[in-house]
């Protein structure tokens, strides 16, 4: 019996960008046995090869469905496959829409009982790589596929999952060098003891340098909110680029008002826009263009997910802040060809023109100010899109995680 153990080198950290190396600790054990059962078995485990390389694949709501009937097809194929494609096909794993080339750990391994042998996978993950998400309709999902087998045995892999999250279309790494020459906007700290530092080493650091300067920057956008009836208010919104983990902050200013509004809320939402049906099984590598109007004549469906919600009784109020944070478990703003992840700010403004005698009463009244039981309402929609984009690593930790198989 062989024992398969694979754990990340850096346990705490949620996640990977696209560009960045991720390293693996694998381990082959053969497990001790009592003493009885030693001269039953045979004292030495023979495993032919092993290999270890990164999938990513994509998964639709159809795809799941035709996978359960595909099941039997699948076995026949994961019992044939050889070393150098390390278990390409997978049941139930989706298409495999980006791979690495798969490494060789060892050929010819032989263990005694108690005997363990450590492995160190490294390889870099690819920059044209889509994030990982869990969508409605559509999902991508990484995985280290360890694969090895024993000598006239079937195949046996161990696949680890982990978290990858890429650089939103909007920036081209090409760019990236040219954009960060431009010192006027700098926003990084400076120390005046140290040397500067002209020539960033990877695309990576570019990026994260880059994404640093363009969340940082903050230009307040104001926003005059009206309807059919007149003005309920201004917005005002400090930036439109976030990244996760931290605080969407607003103001909401209602002294300009001409309608009285009663209550606000304010949610976090992902809208989720399928490109084309049939592109979950096809490359995800290029983002579809938009049209000359600024819309996709491809788009054909669109899904909601509500996260973090904002909600308050502004009557009476000349002005009131909103606060949401955004989640570390959230994929940012990402586009391929199969589908285009965006998110907004969804505001619901609760207005009326009754007259409640709010402004007419005063504190020093000896009598309370009451609330009638009824008054008539109109409700106002309104979507306000943002751009979130990933942050550093190694700020989301959790917990350790460890996977591990076994070859009888």
């Amino acid at each position: 019996m062989i024992e398969i153990t694979a754990k990340l080198v850096h346990e705490k950290k949620n996640f990977f960008l696209c560009g960045e190396f991720v390293e693996c600790f694998i381990s082959f054990s053969h497990p001790s046995l009592p003493e009885y059962k030693i001269a039953q078995s045979n004292k030495l485990e023979n495993l032919a090869w092993a290999t270890a390389q990164v999938h990513c694949y994509c998964s639709s709501a159809n795809d799941e469905k035709s996978n359960e009937t595909m099941t039997n097809k699948n076995v026949v194929k994961a019992a044939i496959v050889t070393a150098d494609t390390a278990l390409n096909t997978q049941q139930g794993q989706g298409n495999v829409v980006l791979e690495t080339k798969p490494k060789i750990l060892f050929c010819d391994l032989r263990l005694s009982p108690g005997e363990t042998r450590s492995y160190l996978f490294k390889e870099i993950l690819p920059m044209s790589g889509p994030p990982t998400y869990r969508g409605t309709s559509i999902r991508y999902f990484y995985k280290i596929t360890i694969a090895t087998q024993k000598v006239g045995a079937k195949v046996h892999a161990l696949h680890m999952p982990i978290r990858v999250l890429s650089l939103p279309t909007m920036i081209k790494v090409e760019e990236i060098s040219a954009l960060c020459n431009d010192t006027s906007d700098e926003l990084s700290p400076t120390n005046p003891f140290l040397e500067k530092r002209q020539n960033l080493e990877t695309k990576l650091e570019l990026a994260l340098h880059h994404l640093q300067n363009i969340t940082a920057r903050r230009r307040p956008s104001f926003y005059m909110i009206s309807n059919k009836r007149g003005r309920v208010g201004r917005f005002c919104l400090f930036k439109q680029n976030f990244k996760l983990g931290e605080d969407i902050v607003g103001t909401l200013d209602f002294s300009c008002r001409t309608v009285r509004c009663v209550q606000v809320s304010v949610t976090l939402q992902c809208e989720e826009i399928l490109l084309r049906p049939d592109a979950a099984s096809t490359s995800t590598q290029q983002p579809t263009e938009p049209s000359a109007n600024g819309t996709d004549n491809s788009v054909l469906a669109g899904k909601i997910m509500n996260f973090t919600k904002h909600h308050e009784v502004c009557l009476g109020l000349l002005q009131t802040q909103v606060i949401l944070p955004v989640p570390l478990h959230v994929t940012p703003t990402f586009s391929t060809s199969a589908v285009d992840v965006r998110w907004r700010l969804h505001f619901e403004f609760v207005t009326t023109q009754s007259d409640l005698g709010v402004e007419s009463y005063s504190a020093n009244d000896e009598n309370n100010w009451q609330a009638p039981l009824d008054i008539e309402i109109e409700t106002m929609i309104w979507n306000l899109p943002v751009t979130l984009y990933p942050t550093a690593p190694m700020q989301s930790l959790q917990q350790p995680a460890k996977y591990t198989a076994t070859i009888k």
